[in-house]
């Protein structure tokens, strides 16, 4: 399999590049700064340095052509402002999605959040408000698409601990901690099971092991 990430050198997307390039799969990162693209190297992806706040559709296709997933894990990150997460939570995960329908790559994976598909309660920061509701602006994007075979992946609150291979994965936990590794191992396992498509899964710790809980939503 050939898996292009979007936001490649983000936390989560370096850990699941790494998985995926262990297994024998092709994977590559999408990076605006190319200055990062050893760090790619060193878990065995190929850096593709394009900024995905500049770029058009076609330009993003072409990175895309051949692949048969595309995994959207960009984000803004902490410091930036409203705008940022507009411009890349939002809009450079609907950009993903037009150059995968473009190239023609169907299996479509995007990490989410949650708490993106209902308006933030009054006293929330409004940075992170803004976050929240561009999250969920590009999940219901991906969504409308019949052209892609989407999974969306929510995640809770995201730690540094060492996964333990085990997870609680429905599409409705509550709130509660997981440890990026399980999220990357996670979004692995959703890329090999196309019959999660279609569906919304929020992800915290739990007692099932990662592939069972992905095979558990199975469809069909």
């Amino acid at each position: 399999m050939r898996t292009v990430i979007a936001g490649g050198h983000g936390q989560i997307a370096l850990r699941l590049e790494k998985l995926l390039a262990a297994r024998g799969d092709t994977v590559a990162g999408l990076i605006r700064d190319p200055d990062q693209s050893d760090d790619l190297r060193a878990v065995g992806a190929e850096p593709v340095v394009c900024d995905l706040e500049s770029a058009t559709a076609e330009e993003v296709a072409r990175h895309l052509e051949g692949a048969d997933a595309a995994v959207f894990a960009a984000g803004a990150g902490p410091g930036s402002g409203t705008g940022r997460k507009e411009t890349v939570d939002r809009d450079a995960a609907v950009l993903l999605a037009d150059a995968a329908e473009r190239a023609g790559v169907r299996r479509f994976v995007i990490v989410s959040s949650m708490g993106a598909d209902t308006e933030p309660p009054a006293g929330v920061d409004p940075v992170f408000a803004s976050y929240l509701r561009a999250k969920g602006a590009a999940d219901e994007a991906v969504r409308a698409r019949t052209a892609l075979d989407w999974t969306v992946l929510r995640p809770g609150r995201l730690t540094d601990d060492a996964g333990t291979g085990r997870v609680r994965l429905e599409e409705r936990t509550g709130r509660g901690d997981i440890t990026r590794d399980d999220v990357a191992a996670t979004l692995a396992a959703l890329l090999d099971e196309p019959r999660t498509a279609g569906l919304t899964l929020e992800l915290v710790e739990g007692d099932t092991d990662v592939t069972a809980a992905v095979t558990a939503h199975a469809r069909g």
